[in-house]
């Protein structure tokens, strides 16, 4: 098996706190681990054989699991075992259409016009990872550079992606930044009008809104009819974990050129889709019928992070997270 570890030491003019937690990744074959100091912060499994890469545990600081831990983790306390795409933390779109490619293979879902790489019922595609390596970081930041073929159910290459992941410290805490360039190299690509996109979180089963938990963005609004459809620069969502407060937030960069829509329920599903419009269902989105499309050659970057955090929002530090996540591109 292939193994690379990339090892950021901390610089002199780190505390002896930040040194402990320099962070770290190490890659093989099928998952990318990322450490701060000793302590894992989450796994990113890039096996081909999955439908898509997906990172898994997200562990917030104590070692607290902020994910979903089902369909990979079995016997968890209140597991609930719907929607089996949603693995913990993923990015793709429920709808990606390879303009003048006639497709053999199409989705059981006929509102896709595409290829479905959210779901994995019959007919979906698949993000297949190809090739990763480490990246020149800094004191503070642990950087892979992987690449992905978006690809049809027949495996025929639609899209091409490079993925960046960076595990981030900030104020002593760790993020993980998802930085995605998609590149349409081989076909002009349209992003279907779905709500089934695009950056994507399941929260552990411990904090969704029936056992007390619940979300909010940045804006102070709340739970599914203040958030779900509405655009804004982060939900967090937040509970109790094993008895612990603690929480997990999505961030949206503000440079993004496509700002995200959120598709947040009380279920666990927290997603920045940046490709959503009218028919998608977004209250926001009810008089925009523009979809995001690429010409052949183009290509459109997207930058998110992932803050798994102690504590509620406030405690968690989670404002003071995204603005330093907005200094950086």
């Amino acid at each position: 098996m292939r193994i690379a570890i990339f090892l950021l030491l901390g610089s002199s003019s780190l505390s002896a706190q930040e040194s402990s937690k320099a962070p770290s990744a190490t890659v093989s074959d099928k998952a990318i681990e990322f450490r701060a100091g000793k302590t894992l912060v989450t796994r990113y499994h890039i096996d081909p054989e999955a439908a898509k890469p997906y990172f898994w545990p997200i562990l917030a600081p104590g070692d607290i699991p902020a994910t979903r831990g089902w369909p990979m983790e079995k016997g968890l306390p209140k597991q609930s075992t719907d929607h089996p795409h949603q693995k913990s933390a993923w990015f793709c779109h429920g709808d990606v259409v390879p303009e003048g490619l006639e497709l053999k293979t199409r989705s059981l879902d006929k509102r896709v016009r595409g290829v479905d790489f959210w779901s994995e019922t019959p007919g979906h595609g698949r993000i297949v990872c190809t090739s990763s390596k480490p990246m020149p970081g800094t004191a503070n930041s642990a950087t892979v550079e992987t690449v992905n073929e978006w690809r049809t159910p027949d495996g025929v290459k639609i899209l091409d992606e490079v993925r960046t992941i960076s595990l981030v410290l900030v104020e002593g805490e760790p993020m993980i930044v998802v930085r995605s360039t998609l590149k349409a190299s081989v076909y002009p690509i349209t992003f279907g009008d779905t709500k089934e996109g695009s950056m994507g979180i399941r929260v552990s089963d411990q904090i969704v809104v029936k056992e007390g938990g619940g979300y909010l963005n940045a804006e102070g609004k709340k739970g599914e009819k203040e958030v779900w459809g509405q655009p804004s620069k982060w939900v967090d969502y937040v509970g109790k974990i094993d008895g612990k407060a603690a929480g997990i937030a999505v961030f949206d960069h503000p440079k993004n050129a496509q700002p995200a829509v959120w598709h947040a329920r009380g279920y666990g599903l927290v997603a920045a889709n940046p490709f959503g419009r009218k028919e998608s269902g977004f209250p926001s989105m009810k008089d925009k019928t523009d979809l995001v499309k690429l010409n052949k050659g183009d290509e459109l970057t997207l930058t998110y992070a992932i803050y798994p955090h102690a504590g509620d929002t406030e405690a968690g530090g989670v404002a003071k997270a995204f603005a330093a996540f907005a200094e950086r591109r």
